[in-house]
């Protein structure tokens, strides 16, 4: 079967490109299109051409397999094609469901007009790969929707609706039968005289003020956090309105080609891959289904219920909300519809979309109506006795099929798990605050989960829009596990003598959002001396952890509720605090520390070297299965920029060897057992080998 079929219907040639999955722009779809441009502007009998996708979509963008590879630059390359589509005397129209992305949209936007099912969507994703659209879509987009639009439009890569699309100008008509009504509009094209290409209509782009471009780099450029390719799109949007078109696609394509061969797009084409490949399991087997998931209950009304419950109602998943505390059910249930409430005014949620998915929240106050629950997710506080209590009261109420997750954070899932019958159907379903907006669900397999367990919570998160990781069962799982290095360095780092405002400037101008001390202080260190009062119980011998935490907690400045903790706040500006700094000389000196400056390389090395070292222990002991899985945990549970690819990617990229021996200098001051550098990160180096080398020499045994 040709990958693009032809026929001609109604003296309209219809293009239908049938080349699953998602009709990517390979050099066959390519070819294809050329001919069957060609062949119907040399029939006589043809009046137009309508450009529509079998199966679930349109054209949902470039052939990625094909970058790099002689078939990307295989002629008819797509600028060629459009090229060919702009030159028609005939019109020729897209006839859009499904998606129309990136090179799918700029394809698109060569055709004389578009048409689109209601729910069909379009966008120019390429800045989330670490690039511009490189086929006109920065020179195009903006002649039909004006700058302001494509600036936005283009920059955070999102995916617009049709009928959003209609009112944008993308799409010149929504319709209901795509392809009669395509050939329809078609044909009353070519009666009215075919209408000017795209890149031929000035009127958007004419006279635009310099100023818009200088506001959108100043209110946007903070989003951004380091990533090259939003500047360029938008610099490319600017030549658009100043020079001719062949001049803008021009400097288009030294600017694409500019950000091909940067760093940032091999990490964001890493990241891209490690989200998918972190669904595959080597050990469930591919005969594995998942089970159904209809209807979920989640237990705990607090903040992470909450938002959890949202999450599968968002999905169209109805759920039960339970809690035995009345007071604090209701509080809960108010808390979400609030959280609607703050979407719709922000006009990201319809008040029918408000009403649907508050709808699908069931309030209950016991374990009396659980029959027809397929899964349950327990969201308490991290008290191992009440978990037991809780799975065990599960286990009675909830049907043999139903699969038991708890939210835990660090808790023993073997442990939770022997409270109940079924240990094979319980499992880490670990969310991340807010859970109705972060995107890692952290599934941790216990001794005795079964495979259609774990395929089915895999599966169920993707199903609700997270991006789902696989862990093993440890203190911490892959991502806590991890953050400890950090977060606890940073005060190593200021007992020795740098300064919050050094530490938190260094990681954010890296890309976090938010620098480890000021994260302290938003999140609130009352809980957190808890927290490490548990974990000083077992720190090994050789380990000394720091106490600027308490003594911090002891002086009355637990953080941004207190207006003061490593930084002193008005309102939510931080400010440096002399206070803070002469509370961290003290403590240092009732150590012993001899404090002195810091450079900012020296800060980044200690503060994110750590997180590979602990990474590739991870990987020695199977928590992780790849060293791309910790990648996606990062980047999506904890703000790690993904324009690095996340911390394994990256740590690879800036060399091994430099992170063994940020290892190496911290386990001399800080204690050789945690801190020490990963036997696998030795041989690594040693051989000058990558993280692909891992598995091989996990499985020969280090």
């Amino acid at each position: 079967m040709s990958t693009v079929d032809y026929a001609v219907q109604s003296s309209v040639a219809v293009l239908t490109v049938a080349h699953p999955p998602v009709n990517a722009l390979s050099l066959a779809v390519r070819t294809g299109l050329g001919e069957g441009v060609a062949r119907a502007i040399a029939d006589p009998a043809v009046k137009a051409i309508v450009v529509i996708g079998s199966g679930t979509t349109f054209i949902a963008g470039a052939d990625i397999s094909e970058f790099g590879t002689p078939n990307s630059a295989a002629e008819p390359r797509l600028q060629t094609l459009q090229a060919q589509f702009e030159a028609s005397p005939k019109p020729i129209v897209a006839a859009i469901h499904g998606t129309a992305l990136g090179g799918g949209l700029e394809l698109a936007l060569t055709c004389h007009a578009r048409v689109a099912v209601q729910s069909a969507k379009v966008g120019l994703p390429e800045v989330k790969l670490g690039l511009l659209p490189g086929a006109g879509g920065t020179i195009r987009l903006p002649r039909l929707t004006g700058v302001e639009v494509a600036l936005e439009a283009i920059t955070t890569g999102r995916h617009i609706g049709a009928v959003e699309a209609n009112k944008l100008g993308i799409v010149d008509a929504i319709v209901f039968d795509l392809q009669a009504d395509a050939i329809g509009y078609a044909l009353k094209l070519a009666a009215e005289g075919t209408p000017p290409p795209v890149r031929d209509r000035n009127d958007k782009i004419t006279d635009v003020d310099p100023l818009v471009f200088a506001d959108f780099r100043a209110k946007a450029g903070k989003k951004w956090r380091g990533q090259i390719a939003p500047a360029r799109i938008v610099d490319v949007i600017e030549a658009a309105t100043t020079l001719s078109f062949a001049e803008a696609k021009a400097f288009e394509n030294e600017q694409f080609k500019a950000l091909m061969e940067s760093d940032q797009r091999k990490a964001l084409i890493h990241y891209f891959f490690a989200e998918r490949e972190a669904r595959k399991i080597p050990d469930v087997p591919s005969d594995v289904k998942p089970l159904p998931i209809r209807k979920v209950v989640v237990v705990g009304s607090g903040l992470m219920g909450g938002g959890i419950a949202m999450s599968f109602a968002n999905a169209g998943i109805p759920v039960k909300l339970l809690d035995i505390d009345a007071e604090a059910l209701a509080r809960g249930m108010g808390v979400i519809r609030k959280t609607y409430e703050t979407s719709l005014s922000r006009g990201s949620i319809t008040q029918a979309q408000l009403d649907e998915r508050f709808g699908r929240i069931e309030p209950v106050g016991g374990y009396d109506d659980l029959g027809d629950i397929d899964m349950a997710i327990e969201a308490v506080f991290e008290d191992m006795a009440l978990k037991q209590k809780i799975f065990a009261l599960l286990d009675t109420a909830t049907p043999p099929h139903a699969i038991l997750g708890t939210n835990t954070s660090s808790l023993d899932i073997d442990q939770i798990a022997s409270a109940t019958n079924r240990p094979d159907k319980v499992i880490g379903a670990h969310f991340f605050s807010p859970a109705n907006v972060m995107k890692l669900l952290e599934a941790v397999r216990g001794s005795k989960t079964s495979a259609e367990t774990i395929a089915t919570v895999m599966a169920l998160g993707k199903q609700i829009g997270k991006a789902p990781v696989l862990a093993g069962n440890c203190d911490g799982f892959i991502g806590n596990r991890m953050l400890q290095y950090y977060t606890v360095n940073a005060e190593y780092m200021l007992e020795r003598g740098a300064t919050p405002e050094q530490i938190d400037r260094v990681a954010e101008q890296f890309g976090m959002a938010m620098g480890p001390l000021a994260m302290r202080d938003l999140a609130g260190m009352a809980q957190a001396v808890n927290v490490r009062a548990v974990r000083k119980l077992t720190l090994p011998a050789d380990e000394r952890m720091p106490e600027l935490v308490e003594r911090m907690v002891e002086a009355g400045r637990i953080g941004q509720k207190s207006s003061a903790g490593f930084y002193r706040y008005e309102g939510r500006d931080r400010l440096p605090d002399p206070a803070a700094l002469d509370l961290i000389r003290t403590e240092a000196q009732r150590q012993g520390i001899e404090q002195r400056s810091f450079t900012d390389e020296e800060i980044l090395a200690r503060l994110f070297h750590p997180l590979v070292n602990e990474g590739a222990k991870e990987l020695e002991e199977g928590i992780a299965i790849r060293a791309s899985d910790i990648d996606v945990a990062w980047v999506n549970g904890y703000g790690f920029p993904v324009h690095t690819g996340g911390p394994m990617f990256w740590g690879e990229q800036i060399g091994l060897d430099k992170v063994l021996a940020t290892a190496r200098t911290l386990g001399a001051e800080n204690g050789q057992t945690r801190w020490g550098p990963s036997r696998l990160l030795e041989r690594l180096v040693a051989e000058g080998k990558g993280w692909k080398d891992a598995p091989a020499l996990i499985a020969a045994g280090l």
